[in-house]
């Protein structure tokens, strides 16, 4: 029998309307005898809710009593037996030698103290005048040499200058040329100052000009 042939059979549809039909007279009966009316109230009924305390803990146990810690005493030491020292032999000093001959010490030598070193005092060194003014005429001439060549120049000199006025020495700080220096010596060796007490050193500075 093929699904068609299933589908349209007449027994099959009975079935299904006959179960349709005592639904529906089931839903009535209920209705009717009121049912429906006590599952209502049933459910309107107040609900009851009961508090369930929580158990407490029981209270933690109370701690041990401390232990008692017993200190033993060390024992004492054993007392030792006394023993008496050593006995130590006195010491025996050797007599002093005796001393037969007595050997005469010549006397202490007294030093020899050296005479003192007389000081040496520099001497003074004379004082500097500068360009000093000669009683005599000793100004130093213009060489020939220089005139020829048509050359000007300057010395520096230092005149050394004793206690009668007289020049001893000169020395030429500073010169231009050679010529210029030995004109300034051969002049200056000639003046004359004024006599005094000390020796001086008189600076001279000479210009050598064309006129």
């Amino acid at each position: 029998m093929d699904f068609a042939r299933q589908q349209r059979d007449p027994t099959r549809h009975l079935i299904g309307i006959t179960a349709v039909v005592l639904v529906h007279a089931l839903v009535v009966y209920a209705l009717v005898t009121g049912l429906a009316r006590k599952a209502v109230e049933v459910i309107k009924k107040p609900l009851t809710a009961t508090i369930v305390e929580e158990i407490k803990a029981p209270p933690p146990p109370p701690p041990p009593p401390p232990k008692k810690i017993e200190v033993t005493k060390a024992p004492p030491p054993p007392e030792q037996p006394y023993v008496p020292p050593p006995d130590v032999p006195p010491q025996v000093t050797a007599p002093e030698p005796v001393i037969a001959a007595v050997t005469a010490t010549p006397p202490p030598v007294a030093p020899v103290i050296a005479p003192p070193q007389p000081v040496v005092v520099a001497p003074p060194k004379p004082a500097i005048v500068r360009n000093p003014n000669p009683i005599n005429s000793c100004a130093p001439s213009m060489p020939g040499e220089a005139m020829r060549k048509n050359i000007e120049g300057s010395v520096l000199a230092h005149m050394y200058v004793d206690e009668k006025g007289n020049v001893t020495e000169v020395k030429i700080l500073q010169a231009t040329d050679r010529m210029f220096e030995r004109a300034a010596v051969n002049a200056l060796k000639n003046c004359k100052f004024q006599a005094s007490a000390d020796k001086w050193v008189g600076e001279q500075e000479i210009d050598f000009k064309l006129q």
